[in-house]
């Protein structure tokens, strides 16, 4: 069973990678797009919460390798090797939020389309999205990377990979408030409204809304 949940992990990280991959070259070199702008033109801790974002990620992708392929050698120390969790349900648990967040992060970007950035992008930031997931979520993309790690520390049980997805989901909220600033500012009443009626991670109000249940009412911005 310990080997389906290493093949699992595997086959999903190769999944990720290559429909990131995939949709970044697409937007690069078919519609002249460059979609990375972590870093790019930030200063002082935003530059650094970026930057240190996509180093911690390739490290955690590294440890997941290893972990998976049984390797002698890890990214991750000694002490936070220690298993906090060793349950069949808690893995099964796990691969259950992997598979959902998987599932978010791709509709997530066919409703990104043309628009979608890592980072902020002062210079060209495509135009504002509110159908799709984004109808459900203003930030679908990080919802999926938080249940990515929640999910791969249930899977794997260790105090390394839960403190990395405390640490990630921190810094994931940080950034959010970040760009809901600069998306307010760039979009003004129109993002405003859009926050009005739709939480910013998810809520089951947004998707009854979304199916037509129910109207418009108070603030979710929170």
């Amino acid at each position: 069973m310990n080997a389906f949940f290493g093949y699992f992990q595997l086959a999903a990280l190769a999944v990720i990678l290559l429909v990131f991959v995939g949709r970044s070259v697409y937007l690069r070199f078919g519609r002249n797009i460059n979609p990375l702008a972590l870093g790019v033109g930030k200063r002082g801790l935003r530059r650094v919460v970026e930057v240190g974002f996509l180093v911690i990620f390739a490290l955690w992708v590294t440890e997941i390798l290893a972990t998976s392929l049984g390797l002698d050698w890890r990214i991750f120390p000694a002490p936070l090797q220690r298993r906090l969790l060793d349950s069949l349900s808690s893995q099964i648990a796990g691969v259950a939020l992997v598979t959902a967040g998987g599932a978010v992060f791709i509709l997530a970007l066919v409703s990104f389309g043309a628009s979608w950035r890592i980072g902020i992008d002062a210079k060209t930031p495509g135009g504002l999205v509110t159908t799709g997931m984004f109808a459900l979520s203003r930030n679908p993309i990080f919802v999926f990377l938080d249940l990515y790690a929640f999910g791969t520390f249930l899977i794997n049980g260790t105090l390394g990979f839960l403190l990395f997805a405390l640490v990630l989901a921190a810094g994931i909220h940080y950034q959010i408030l970040q760009e809901e600033s600069f998306l307010l500012r760039t979009y003004g009443t129109d993002y405003h409204d859009y926050c009005r009626r739709t939480a910013r991670y998810f809520s089951w109000k947004s998707v009854w809304k979304t199916v037509g249940g129910a109207g418009e009412s108070g603030e979710t911005w929170s």
